[in-house]
């Protein structure tokens, strides 16, 4: 008997041709992203090229009720990706035109399966960049979906604060236009901020318009290491409440430190406790910043900054922080990783970093910590051996120990990897029902068929 999703495949072939296929290599490589919930294969992946194909797509599988997930890079880490009720999987990787890029203005337009890398490569010339960093080359599309973060988000925001407009399917097929160029106005609806984090749930992000910075005039990174994690966590909180304009400042666990070493063969930073920071500006703000928080870090115990002021070594040194995912999986041969993603006030830094480890050594887990942590964020890569469903347990109930802290203390469950499927059970307890409520309200407004990446965000 025909499926209502075998009638949307012979009709997208009149537009796609062979660009949508059932095909069972291409449904397994749509069907999970970098999580550790199970993979479910689509029924068909479909590989867009334009907005136009995306509308004629979407309003075919809202016609027949066929689920829809949007799939940038698969980097995702809380199964957004994951086609749960099967469906079509829309991969936006062949979206990739830089449309246009107004320098004077210093924004630009892009399709929505441009890589950030890409993007700066393209801007490089043109003296300028776009900072949001989450460490992967995941697609711009897939980070507003997500609301990404990064390490540079303590100085220049989150992807939030960097998109001017967009535009976006509906589940209908329908193509919506919000915000523009302009860096600010006071009319209508923000539905550009709306669809930001909607994680597909609300339609597809096709093109993003981006606000842009000039590259500056000097960058400066440098590590100090600690004896302990207490006097790392105070320095962070020291600097930031000092008002340092620091562009990054990373924090990094014994545990972590040691792998990161061995996997980038970074031999003169001991397995200590260790801060990564960058700062921007003109040479002599650089050299004031820098010195400012070396002498904060050297108060709360650091041995001393060592520098990295040459391009290649600065580059070799935020690769390794980039790859600490890797460098941590790398420490159990084989396993997978729970990774958690809590956010709290800067205040409360210390009680959450230094009770998270304090859970993973009860806990009896290896699980390295790692934190964009002048922002408040930080993640812990919890460790589970392969085909140990003991330990995977373990692992869920220390993520949860960890979640409800940063709760407590003011926080949030997820500071830049969003919902998805992992943190749905925490949505009530921070919003509360009634805002729930408001958001199931929406989800129904614009998608009253559930097509849109249904199972995502919410727990039914």
């Amino acid at each position: 008997m025909s499926r209502p999703v075998d009638a949307v495949i012979t009709l997208a072939k009149a537009f796609l041709g062979g660009r949508i296929s059932a095909n069972a290599s291409l449904r397994e490589q749509h069907s999970h992203g970098e999580d550790t919930n199970p993979p479910v294969l689509p029924d068909a992946v479909a590989f867009v090229e334009t907005t136009e194909e995306v509308s004629r797509l979407l309003a075919l599988c809202n016609a027949h009720s066929v689920p829809v997930v949007p799939f940038g890079a698969g980097t995702s880490l809380e199964g957004h990706v994951t086609p749960v009720r099967g469906g079509v999987s829309i991969d936006m990787s062949k979206m990739t035109r830089i449309i246009e890029v107004n320098q004077a203005d210093m924004d630009c337009r892009i399709e929505a399966g441009v890589t950030r890398k890409n993007l700066n490569l393209h801007l490089r010339d043109q003296g300028m960049f776009f900072p949001v960093d989450p460490g992967s080359d995941c697609t711009i599309g897939g980070m507003c979906a997500t609301r990404a973060s990064g390490t540079c988000a303590v100085r220049y925001g989150t992807i939030r604060e960097n998109v001017l407009g967009l535009t976006v399917v509906l589940p209908d097929g329908r193509i919506v236009k919000t915000g523009g160029r302009v860096r600010k106005s006071s009319t209508g609806y923000d539905l550009t901020r709306l669809f930001i984090g909607s994680e597909g749930t609300l339609g597809i992000i096709t093109e993003i318009q981006l606000r842009l910075h000039g590259i500056p005039e000097a960058m400066s990174a440098a590590t100090c290491q600690f004896d302990d994690l207490a006097g790392t966590v105070e320095t962070v909180i020291a600097v930031m409440q000092a008002g340092i304009p620091v562009a990054r400042i990373e924090l990094i666990d014994d545990v972590q430190m040691a792998a990161i070493a061995a996997y980038a063969k970074l031999p003169d930073l001991e397995a200590a406790p260790t801060l990564f920071f960058e700062f921007h500006g003109t040479p002599a703000a650089v050299a004031e910043q820098a010195a400012q928080a070396e002498e904060i870090a050297l108060m709360y115990g650091a041995r001393g900054f060592k520098w990295a002021t040459d391009p290649a070594e600065r580059a070799k040194l935020w690769q390794a922080r980039h790859d600490a995912y890797w460098s941590g999986i790398a420490l159990i041969p084989g396993c997978r990783g729970v990774t958690t993603d809590t956010v709290v006030p800067i205040s409360r830094l210390a009680e959450a970093v230094l009770g998270a480890k304090q859970d993973i050594l009860d806990s009896g887990l290896i699980a390295p910590i790692v934190g964009h942590v002048g922002d408040g964020n930080f993640h812990a890569l919890i460790l589970v051996p392969p085909g140990d469903a003991v330990a995977l347990e373990k692992a869920w109930a220390l993520d949860r120990k960890i979640v409800n802290r940063a709760l407590a203390l003011g926080g949030s469950c997820s500071g830049e990897h969003g919902v998805g499927i992992g943190k749905r059970e925490f949505l009530e307890i921070e919003h509360g029902p009634e805002a729930l409520a408001v958001m199931r309200s929406i989800k129904t407004q614009f998608d009253p068929r559930g097509i849109m990446n249904p199972g995502k965000m919410f727990l039914n």
